[in-house]
């Protein structure tokens, strides 16, 4: 199609009534929350798509969802799409823009890219408010008592910059602040982002934001946004960003794109409110978790599933032949000549995250996103690799054929996911002691052989335990180029050890964080950013997209 369709029509199809829609132009709208019940339909089912370790090579997960998207809507199933908004650090970065790709793809591309509907901006500004307040609460007499040097809210801005990792606040006399140490993170690792994106309303919302964990007394005693007074100026600035944005891939299915956490340092989802709409009315729901299934899937069970109750019917692990090349230790310059053998290297990779998929009791399917360059010889081997373990690979080419290439892949996932189905089987009890629930992930996730804490992270847990916060799900961040926390490992380790060198509670959000390795929650830009490459030229955007 040529043109996207009005989104008011995309929504009447959806059956969402006009008064619930709040267009963003003709093209992009925001959906009232009221929508979901008024919607009167049985929820429909959900389909988790995931990935390997990623490389350089590429793996299209988001393109793959939304190609899947467009071929059940070719075989004539009510489908909907919900998917994370992308973030401007990976766009002006290393990945440019983060709609799909080829003939699998969202429109329109460049508004969801860049500013879309603002709730980057609101989620930014909602985070450095709760810190603007902070201080000026030190400024002003400090009434809780709270410790400077105790302090754990940092600022936010949806940019790489490693300069502002850690900085020196309140400089330069008396009226200038209380001087103490302070940093940023990248907006999609704020708790803000984590707290919108679980919420299941507004009034959840609300509750989560008046949970958040500002600092700590001298007596280390908690300081939250309850105690500052805060939360209804926090409610406010976000509640335009609570409703979930409808817009639609180039042959007009319905995408509700909502939220943008990373998996690799938050926990890689969706909105919950955006999943739940898409699930209210569409028959079908395909939805994606950041990275490889070891971040982005593992979180969505064990956090996103098991605080919203949702249960998906069906995952799907995209891999490509390129891509298992690297894993087979084969350089990029040499992806296109056909290696079997690397490839029979580099399978274990995807094997791995099969596995780990079904410890959830889902069905599994592989999604074998299709390149020019691959051989039939390679694509056996995947096909074989697969079959050993009892698990479908199809070939999918929805990059150059949209929906029509991805026809095979979604027959395979309605006929799993049609499958009795089998309760959700987390990896573990919230009961259970942070040490125990690390180690089951890092052996069932990553093929991990011991958990080791450094001693910060120790003294870490401690304040935890203090603090009551130990039956929190976990949320691992940790790099996402490798099954360990060494990011220059690649395939299939084993026998390796991981390390937890910090906690970090996320009272509002409703998990604890891990940071494993040397995993930053600011990234940095490369030698050679994205920036360099995107321009404005006669009224068109160029090189928003990687490549």
């Amino acid at each position: 199609m040529s043109q996207p369709r009005p989104i008011l029509d995309v929504a009447q199809d959806l059956g969402i009534d006009r008064r619930f829609v709040i267009p963003y132009g003709d093209d992009k709208a925001k959906i009232r929350l009221e929508a979901r019940e008024a919607s009167g339909r049985p929820p429909g089912k959900l389909v988790l798509v995931s990935a390997i370790t990623p490389t350089s090579a590429g793996e299209g997960k988001t393109t793959t969802s939304i190609g899947l998207a467009q071929g059940l809507a070719k075989i004539g199933e009510r489908v909907c799409i919900a998917l994370r908004e992308p973030s401007l650090g990976p766009i002006f970065g290393v990945k440019g823009g983060a709609t799909g790709g080829g003939k699998a793809v969202l429109v329109p591309g460049e508004d969801i890219n860049l500013h879309f509907t603002g709730d980057f901006h609101a989620i930014t500004t909602a985070n450095n408010l709760v810190a603007a307040l902070l201080d000026n609460h030190l400024q002003h007499g400090n009434a809780l008592g709270i410790d400077s040097r105790r302090i754990l809210w940092r600022r936010v801005m949806d940019m790489n910059d490693r300069s502002l990792r850690r900085v020196i606040v309140g400089l330069g006399g008396p009226v200038e602040g209380v001087p103490r140490e302070a940093g940023f993170d990248i907006t999609a690792a704020s708790e803000v982002m984590a707290s919108l994106c679980l919420a299941e309303d507004a009034e959840d919302l609300r509750a989560r934001l008046d949970r958040l964990l500002l600092g700590l007394t001298s007596k280390q005693e908690p300081v939250t946004v309850k105690d500052l007074g805060i939360v209804g100026a926090l409610v406010v600035v976000l509640k335009d960003a609570l409703m979930p944005n409808l817009v639609q891939t180039i042959d007009g299915v319905p995408a509700f794109v909502h939220g943008g956490p990373f998996a690799n340092i938050a926990h890689g989802c969706n909105s919950v409110i955006a999943t739940k709409m898409a699930l209210a009315h569409g028959d079908w729901v395909i939805t994606e978790a950041g990275f490889a299934f070891d971040l982005g899937g593992e979180k969505f069970f064990d956090i996103k599933c098991r605080s919203a109750g949702l249960s998906p019917s069906a995952v799907v692990i995209v891999a490509t032949v390129r891509a298992l090349k690297r894993h087979g230790n084969v350089p990029n310059d040499t992806l296109a000549t056909p290696d079997p053998a690397a490839v029979e290297r580099g399978v274990g990779n995807l094997l791995k995250h099969v596995e780990s998929a079904q410890a959830f009791g889902k069905p599994v399917v592989v999604a074998l996103n299709r390149f020019a360059t691959d051989s039939d010889e390679e694509i056996e081997v995947v096909r074989r690799a697969c079959a050993g373990i009892g698990v479908t690979a199809v070939l999918a080419d929805h990059y150059s054929q949209g929906g029509e290439g991805a026809i095979a892949l979604a027959r395979t996932v309605v006929e799993q996911a049609e499958k009795t189905p089998s309760p959700l089987r987390p990896l573990y009890e919230l009961s259970e002691s942070i040490p125990t629930k690390i180690e089951k992930i890092a052996r069932a996730m990553y093929g991990a052989r011991n958990v080791v804490f450094t001693a910060e992270a120790e003294k870490d847990l401690k304040l935890i335990r203090k603090l009551g916060a130990e039956g929190l799900p976990l949320c691992v961040a940790k790099t996402q180029s490798s099954l360990t926390d060494d990011p220059n490992v690649v395939g299939r380790p084993e026998g390796f050890d991981i390390t937890v060198r910090r906690l970090i509670v996320s009272a509002g959000a409703g998990f604890v964080v891990l940071l494993l390795g040397d995993i930053m929650r600011m990234p940095g830009l490369p030698a050679s950013p994205q920036a360099l490459r995107i321009d404005f030229v006669d009224g068109q955007i160029k090189g928003l997209m990687a490549g």
